[in-house]
């Protein structure tokens, strides 16, 4: 059983607008990637702090459980809000985020008792298109939050993480295109000519 979490707290600052519901092909993004997920999920949930913006989407919303604490606390909230033990957490700026790729990960999670499966690309990890273990991850995040130590990544050496090589990504996410997020209005446009043509 899987949550699919998708995460709305960015900033948006580089695109001058909340990018969530900046309109991608005449609808929101944010609806684009949970169009796109909610075929895989027993569960799919929004994190956001301004729910009210995203009463739009037929889905739960979900505020932040430790505010003020940046990704890691988006992070903490996805997985404490979910109620499947495998938790799917995916940026809501990824208008490519790929379901048979989070399919993949989630099988893995369970084949290698894995307590994170991740991609680590050249820009380093995507751990807003990863799969995460509720009952292990949750603890060790919790932890590294009450140690004010908030990198996104700095508890990983508490738990069990899989990387799963890019050449095995491709093989679920041939066009490559996964992990981009969109952040300046020129990426957008890109993405929505990428889009159009796929």
């Amino acid at each position: 059983m899987l949550t699919v979490c998708i995460q709305a707290g960015g900033q948006s600052s580089r695109m001058g607008e909340d990018k969530a519901l900046k309109p991608f092909l005449g609808r929101p993004l944010i609806q684009r990637v949970v169009d796109r997920l909610a075929p895989i999920a027993d569960e799919l949930i929004v994190t956001t702090n301004r729910p009210k913006e995203y009463g739009f989407l037929d889905t739960r919303l979900v505020s932040d459980l430790k505010p003020e604490r940046g990704a890691l606390g988006g992070l903490y909230t996805a997985i404490a809000s979910a109620s499947h033990p495998s938790v799917a957490v995916v940026a809501c700026d990824m208008p490519f985020a790929s379901p048979s790729l989070l399919e993949a990960m989630s099988r893995l999670l369970v084949e290698e008792e894995a307590d994170v499966v991740i991609t680590k690309s050249e820009e380093g990890y995507e751990p807003l298109h990863a799969l995460y273990r509720r009952a292990t991850c949750l603890p060790a995040i919790e932890s590294a939050i009450e140690a004010d130590q908030w990198k996104v990544i700095f508890w990983f050496p508490k738990v069990k993480v899989h990387v799963l090589a890019l050449e095995d990504v491709k093989r679920y996410d041939p066009s490559g295109l996964a992990f981009w997020n969109v952040n300046t209005p020129e990426e957008f446009a890109e993405a929505e000519k990428l889009a159009t043509s796929q």
